[in-house]
């Protein structure tokens, strides 16, 4: 009876924040704008265009997907604006399964954005500590290690 009413509460506590996000305009931009999955993610380098495209030639993570990419020079000299969407599949939002499974296509280009940018500022892709999330028995150590496994896929730009 205890586990009936526990799982009762807790199904009662996600639809009451599920419905409060809602309320608040929280829900994912996908949902919220079928035509998201079309729209350029973009970062600025501290860096001028021509380093950051010597010869018309991309950074390195940006060559390794397949993307859409345009440059801009940043307003008031400040670096470049470097903008990429995924080619192909932008007319509609991937779904949710997929995402979970690393395969959306937007996630690997916002990756690449954000390797690209570490790369050009700093000479280096910065990765959280490998050591640290090897191995964690625990449930709650499983759900650490997928999300430092995944942390350089979220966020703003």
């Amino acid at each position: 009876m205890r586990r009936l009413i526990a799982a009762a509460a807790v199904a009662a506590a996600g639809l009451g924040a599920a419905r409060w996000a809602a309320a608040r305009g929280r829900m994912p931009v996908s949902a919220r704008d079928p035509l998201a999955a079309g729209r350029w993610l973009g970062v600025t380098i501290n860096r001028p265009p021509e380093e950051v495209a010597p010869g018309e030639r991309l950074p390195e993570p940006l060559t390794r997907v397949d993307a859409e990419v345009r440059m801009n020079r940043a307003p008031g000299g400040r670096g470049t604006e470097l903008y990429a969407r995924p080619r192909g599949r932008t007319a509609r939002a991937e779904g949710a399964l997929t995402r979970l499974r690393g395969e959306d296509s937007r996630t690997a280009v916002r990756t690449a954005l954000r390797e690209a940018k570490s790369l050009l500022e700093t000479g280096d892709v910065l990765r959280s500590d490998e050591e640290i999330a090897t191995t964690r028995p625990t449930l709650p150590g499983k759900v650490l290690d997928l999300a430092l496994g995944r942390a350089s896929e979220g966020g703003r730009l």
